[in-house]
Formats: C-alpha cells, structure tokens, sequence
C-alpha cells in the first residue's frame, strides 16, 4: 500500500457498552450512508467500529475505492448488498451473517442494496478513502490468494459454514476465517448457545496484551457482568467492549443468543 506510513494511535482502553438510540444517534456518511458509532472514543482513535445502513433500497452511488488502514471487516447484519472486489471474480451478494475482510489498499465498490445494514470494524478510526478512477471492477483476471500488505480477501457464508464446540461449555461458535487471512493480527467469530444444553453463563478474561475484546449482539438477551463495571442487560444491536486484563461474564443467557466477537489480536 503506498503513501506515507499509517498512523495508529496508542491504545487507551476503555470499557464500553452502546445500545441502539433514536434516529438522531444516525450520521451521514459516504455516497448517503447512516452510521452509528459502536466504540464511543474508539480506544484512543486506534479503533472505529460502526452500524452501518442505507435507507434506500436500489443502486448505490458508489465508486471504486480503498482504504489505507491496518485492518477492516464488514459483517452484513441484515438485508443483502452486492458487492465487487479487485482480484476477486465477478460480483457477489452478501446476506445476513456473511463477512468479508477488506485488506489494506484493496479496491472495491458497493453496487445495489436492499434492506442493508453492516457491522464495520476497522483500524485505525481515522483512515483515508481515496478513489481509483483508473481502475474497472471486476477486473479481468482473479487471484483470489493475493495479498494486499500481507493479508488476503475472505468472504465467509454464514448459511453454510461449520459450528463447532467451544468457547466454553454450553455454547457453539464459526470461526469467519479473519485469524488465518491476517495472520494472527485479528479474529473474528459468531459464538451461540446451545438449547438445552443447561448451560447460560460464559467466563472470560481479556488478554493483558489485547488490543481490542469487542462484542455485537445478534440475537437474543443475556447480561454482561463485569467484576469494575457492574451489570449491564444486553441484547440484539448492543455492543461493548471489555478493556485488557479484565474479567467479565455473560450469563443468563437466552436459548437464542448469539453474539459476533471481534479481537486483536487474533
């Protein structure tokens, strides 16, 4: 990726918790989309993540873009959105559940949506979008495997993917693929719980050297128990994050909870 070198802020971690707010609580941004902040303060700017939708179902005015960053991934909540990428064959729609990592430099471009909203995670929360106008999508030739500064694309189907045991007794997660394709300098998974599995409550503690522990809420309720931060009821659209070194709890959870969580590293 050219240009000067990538400023990313030290970390200053904080813990977090943001819950869906009146209309208001949405900004403008690129070619009309809404946006919601999910990290108030973004850990010092080291991190931006956003709720992201277009109001208008149709055509997006987009143009073939990148973005000079450290890493970004976009998870599609809701709706569908086709989408093309450099080097990654024809164009393709992503549903609910579905992820892509979007290495840095990587050109793309959003053609059509219909009931779109994203979960978007990127590093560091200040970052330049340039456009390429030289550049055609799709591009002639695909290279699936390129790497663009030492990560590849991923595009993970969560219709079809494997669920496997773990990360605690009582609860399943898919891995979305991000670990392997940066190297280690991020991870991503969908965890759920398991009906009747008689077990609701998962025990963590974040890394001391973690950049970032961060949780969307997909589907159902539990409650966030923090041993600084007290209890906090989550449920579906709310997000948080739980500083480094930390210990916290998720329990009382609903048969029908599932919860994206994101971490740096991986």
């Amino acid at each position: 990726m050219n240009g000067p070198p990538l400023d990313v802020p030290p970390l200053r971690p904080s813990f977090v918790v943001t819950r869906p707010g009146p209309e208001g609580a949405w900004t403008t941004g690129r070619v009309g989309m809404l946006y919601r902040d999910l990290i108030p303060g973004g850990q010092g700017g080291r991190f931006i993540a956003s709720h992201i939708r277009i109001a208008e179902d149709g055509p997006v005015p987009d143009y073939v873009h990148f973005h000079r960053v450290r890493f970004q991934m976009i998870f599609c909540r809701r709706g569908r959105v086709r989408v093309v990428y450099e080097d990654q064959g024809p164009p393709f729609d992503l549903y609910a559940g579905d992820c892509v990592i979007q290495p840095p430099g990587i050109r793309h471009q959003v053609l059509e949506s219909t009931g779109l909203e994203v979960v978007e995670l990127t590093c560091p929360a200040e970052h330049e979008t340039l456009a390429d106008e030289e550049l055609m999508l799709p591009t002639a030739t695909e290279h699936p495997a390129r790497q663009f500064a030492g990560q590849t694309f991923v595009r993970h189907h969560g219709a079809t993917a494997p669920w496997s045991a773990g990360p605690v007794p009582g609860f399943s997660s898919r891995d979305l693929g991000i670990g392997a394709a940066t190297g280690g300098l991020a991870a991503a998974r969908v965890v759920r719980r398991d009906p009747g599995s008689g077990e609701g409550d998962t025990s963590r503690t974040v890394p001391p050297t973690a950049e970032l522990a961060f949780s969307y809420v997909l589907a159902g309720r539990a409650v966030l128990r923090s041993e600084r931060h007290g209890e906090h009821g989550v449920g579906p659209d709310d997000a948080f994050v739980v500083p480094p070194g930390e210990s916290y709890r998720l329990c009382d959870a609903a048969d029908d909870v599932e919860v994206l969580e994101v971490t740096l590293p991986a």
